[in-house]
């Protein structure tokens, strides 16, 4: 049992790991809580159960992850990453708490809410790729897949705890006081970022300011088969799959016939699911793409289960599955690619696989929800599926190819 903790948590050991995971699981309770409030709100307050307007939302806030690429990276690769998320982080709540005054004012509409996911979408693009790569600068290289999969893991616990807590308060009191706790929480990851050991930083190699910088982050993708796979796997998974808001609200809303309650207890029944994988994440050994085969699979089979789930237990255990392949997958993608990526370019490549799997947000949410509109959730849930069967195949074709290239090395040495 000491060998699996040890071995699993084994980045708490750095004080500035520490204190930067404790700020970010109460700064992730808070937004989760805020994912949920917003789009209940959108579903059930703003419209009436309206998933193309969900999926619209979905899409402002994640777009600019894709549009705004030749910044971001530039910045994760160019900037000081602390610095640089102090700035976001305050900005993300200051954003909230407009949303929260809004709301609480009784004066809150669509168009305002699609503002707002706009200009937090604007922020988040520049967060991202920097909150990500910082990571090593708090625990070097060495101990980079590991704190990954913990970020994950605290991501993914408050993803269970958050939607819950979001939905008992929606139900009690509203979600303007939903939005208000979120604007409260950043707070605490300003703290962290604030009492962090700056002399204990890993300092890693700045990039070198040149015309074209950005390009290079491309160039240096098309030279590399095995990123390109990865990211080709990452935009369709990212783009069809991982549309969770819009499943699970629908499912909750227009096909069992809940509440907010049930709404918040599924999205935290997919957490646990979640937090499973990024546990096994963070004791698995290095990474190849096996993994991504195995959780690009399971995660097809999971999204058919729950479009075929008779109630919402069954619905809900399904969850379970897709959750556990879910993070499986990305968790992978995110260490495949960083730690096979040059230091020197890793804001770049990382900005660009963040741009990928949030990117395709503004073609994948308006979709799917059309599809749930049009045929139903369940159909909507079907095209998630596909997603995940198509990224194996790829998996498989890059290992098909893989093992062509050793035998032929074989055979010429």
């Amino acid at each position: 049992m000491s060998g699996f903790v040890g071995g699993t948590f084994r980045s708490f050991e750095g004080f500035n790991y520490r204190v930067w995971a404790a700020g970010s699981f109460v700064s992730n309770v808070g937004t989760w809580m805020q994912r949920t409030a917003q789009d209940w709100l959108v579903l059930t307050g703003l419209t009436h159960h309206d998933a193309t307007a969900v999926g619209l939302v979905m899409a402002l806030q994640f777009g600019p992850s894709l549009l705004l690429l030749p910044w971001t990276g530039f910045a994760a690769d160019h900037l000081d990453r602390r610095r640089l998320l102090i700035a976001t982080q305050a900005a993300a709540g200051a954003l909230a708490l407009a949303l929260a005054i809004l709301t609480l004012a009784g004066i809150v509409r669509l168009w305002q809410v699609y503002g707002i996911a706009l200009l937090l979408g604007c922020v988040t693009a520049f967060d991202a790729p920097a909150r990500q790569t910082f990571v090593a600068e708090l625990v070097g290289e060495g101990g980079l897949a590991n704190a990954v999969a913990l970020n994950s893991t605290s991501f993914n616990a408050a993803r269970m705890v958050g939607p819950a807590i979001a939905g008992l308060l929606i139900a009690a009191l509203g979600s303007g006081w939903v939005f208000l706790i979120n604007a409260a929480s950043f707070a605490a990851v300003l703290c962290s970022l604030g009492l962090l050991r700056v002399r204990h930083l890993h300092a890693r190699p700045r990039a070198v300011r040149t015309r074209g910088s950005f390009a290079e982050g491309f160039a240096y993708v098309a030279r590399r088969p095995d990123l390109r796979a990865i990211l080709l796997m990452l935009f369709l998974i990212g783009t069809f799959g991982l549309n969770f808001p819009i499943f699970i609200s629908t499912m909750s809303v227009t096909v069992f016939h809940g509440g907010a309650g049930e709404y918040g207890l599924l999205s935290s029944t997919m957490a646990v699911g979640t937090i499973a994988g990024a546990l096994l994440a963070a004791r698995r050994a290095p990474l190849d793409f096996r993994i991504l085969l195995i959780g690009a699979g399971c995660f097809g089979i999971g999204m058919t289960l729950a479009a075929l789930a008779p109630n919402d237990w069954l619905f809900g255990a399904a969850l379970v599955i897709v959750g556990i392949a879910a993070l499986t997958f990305t968790t992978a993608t995110n260490s495949l690619v960083q730690l096979s990526t040059d230091p020197a370019m890793r804001g770049r490549v990382m900005a660009i696989r963040i741009g990928i799997a949030l990117g395709g947000t503004p073609i994948g949410a308006p979709l799917v929800g059309w599809v749930a509109n049009r045929f139903g959730p369940r159909w909507a849930l079907g095209v998630g599926a596909v997603s995940g069967f198509a990224a194996a195949l790829i998996a498989v074709h890059t290992l098909v190819q893989d093992r062509r290239g050793e035998d032929t090395r074989a055979r010429t040495s």
